[in-house]
């Protein structure tokens, strides 16, 4: 059942996964070691000598989440009622407003295909190939919109959102996974029946999407939960495994398994936003995820208040409660499409 504390929770776990890991995003895990000898345990400013972070201050999160509150936006002022070019044109809008072009914050893909939308031309030669993860992020808030029982008209809502900008097998897998995983995660499953229900929504959403040879994402979570299971109590190890087998690149084939595996693995926001911020890669995207899971299930009382001021304060444009109290009013489409 939807409920504040969860909408919230996954809101804020998803903002604080993105602003805790946005220093390292991009940067291997041997220049984080480097950079930081110490482990990051808490927000810090985005270094100078990080070209992808160097403009975000302490508890700041990135355009990967604000394009996901700008979708949930969209949705809401359109009572619910999914249309492309409406949500397209507020992703477009918002990436004009923040000079995402000039700055270069956002992924190729989504770049290529959102300058298409605005010319009106055909964007199937670029959204038919992507295999990036910059759709997935946009999907966490979709997935506790929606009840386990509901998860057909999520894995379409979720396949609508992705193919704005990425529309292949692989991204509309790792996207709805993450979504299932959230669905599940606000139903309170068992984190052991979270990983079963997300590898469910991630298959239907691979048979809508055009076919790659990319790695297949339900074989990398299995790999990953078998990781967990043999690194269990030896966090070092399990991040150093994740790392080199399952990878931690933008490619939704290694970031999207390894943010559910980090998940089920820590459990809860705190370590789960410290151990993303650590393992390297694409750290603010693989944060985003994990946490917003980890939100998701243990809610937004279970988070660190002060964490939780210090997103709000750092990010002033964004009302994260508003936003959630808006998710409260969706309603699904007729029961007769649920499966």
């Amino acid at each position: 059942m939807r409920n504040l504390d969860k909408m919230l929770g996954t809101l804020y776990g998803q903002a604080i996964g993105s602003a805790m890991a946005m220093p390292t995003t991009g940067w291997a895990r041997e220049r984080i070691i480097k950079e930081f000898p110490l482990p990051i345990t808490d927000f810090m400013d985005g270094p100078k000598t990080n070209p992808l972070a160097q403009d975000y201050h302490r508890g700041q999160y990135t355009v990967s989440f604000q394009q996901a509150l700008v979708v949930i936006q969209a949705l809401h002022a359109s009572h619910w009622e999914y249309d492309q070019e409406t949500v397209s044109q507020h992703l477009l809008d918002w990436a004009r407003r923040i000079k995402a072009y000039e700055k270069d914050t956002l992924d190729d893909t989504s770049k290529v295909a959102l300058r298409l939308f605005a010319g009106d031309k055909d964007i199937t030669r670029i959204t038919q190939v992507a295999v990036d993860n910059g759709a997935v992020v946009r999907i966490p808030s979709i997935g506790a919109l929606y009840t386990p029982e509901e998860k057909m008209p999520l894995v379409e809502m979720v396949y609508q959102i992705s193919k704005i900008t990425h529309e292949t097998d692989v991204t509309i897998a790792g996207s709805a996974l993450i979504a299932g995983a959230v669905c599940a995660a606000v139903a309170d499953y068992d984190w052991d029946e979270i990983i079963e229900f997300a590898l469910v929504t991630s298959e239907l959403g691979e048979s809508l999407g055009a076919p790659t040879y990319s790695a297949r994402i339900k074989q990398r979570v299995r790999l990953g939960r078998h990781i967990a299971e043999q690194f269990k109590r030896r966090p070092a190890g399990f991040v150093r495994a994740m790392y080199e087998l399952v990878g931690t690149g933008a490619a939704v084939s290694e970031s999207v398994p390894t943010a559910l595996v980090i998940a089920y693995y820590t459990r809860d926001v705190r370590k789960c936003a410290q151990m993303c911020a650590n393992i390297g890669g694409d750290t603010a995207t693989i944060g985003a995820l994990a946490t917003a899971i980890c939100g998701a299930k243990n809610g937004w009382q279970s988070i660190p208040k002060d964490w939780c001021g210090l997103i709000d304060r750092q990010n002033p444009p964004q009302d994260l409660k508003g936003v959630g109290q808006q998710m409260l009013t969706f309603q699904p489409l007729s029961s007769s499409q649920n499966s």
